[in-house]
């Protein structure tokens, strides 16, 4: 599956949830939401996956990253008034801990689900 079309059927499953639940619950209840959801549609979704970082190959944290699809994209859920940049460079930080490339921070705001897609850059590619 391309990734194009798994995101838009992440992103789906996300208003589905919003339209029925609105604003104002905790993110874990978005997130047990969101992963009915998803499997209603085929898709594998897992749920708190930890992430390890390392630096000079040592363990210097662990994360916990809301949701995986298909082992392909992470999905951090937020349920804020507005997303911040800390929240995206969350979420930039799990695809370079994770190497995955795809990332969709959806956040259930106030009055619209946003969501913000975060691509892993590759760190070797050198521009001449």
């Amino acid at each position: 599956m391309m990734y194009e079309e798994l995101t838009e059927q992440i992103i789906g499953c996300a208003f589905k949830v919003y339209n029925a639940m609105g604003f104002g619950y905790l993110e874990s209840v978005y997130e047990r939401c969101l992963l009915i959801e998803l499997r209603k549609t085929g898709l594998t979704a897992e749920s708190k996956i930890p992430i390890t970082v390392f630096y000079e190959k040592q363990i210097v944290g662990e994360f916990i990253a809301d949701i995986l699809v298909e082992d392909a994209i992470i999905v951090e859920l937020k349920s804020v008034r507005q997303l911040s940049k800390i929240h995206e460079m969350q979420l930039v930080n799990y695809l370079v801990a994770t190497q995955k490339d795809l990332g969709l921070l959806i956040n259930f705001g106030e009055e619209k689900v946003e969501v913000r897609r975060k691509v892993r850059i590759l760190e070797n590619i050198k521009t001449g």
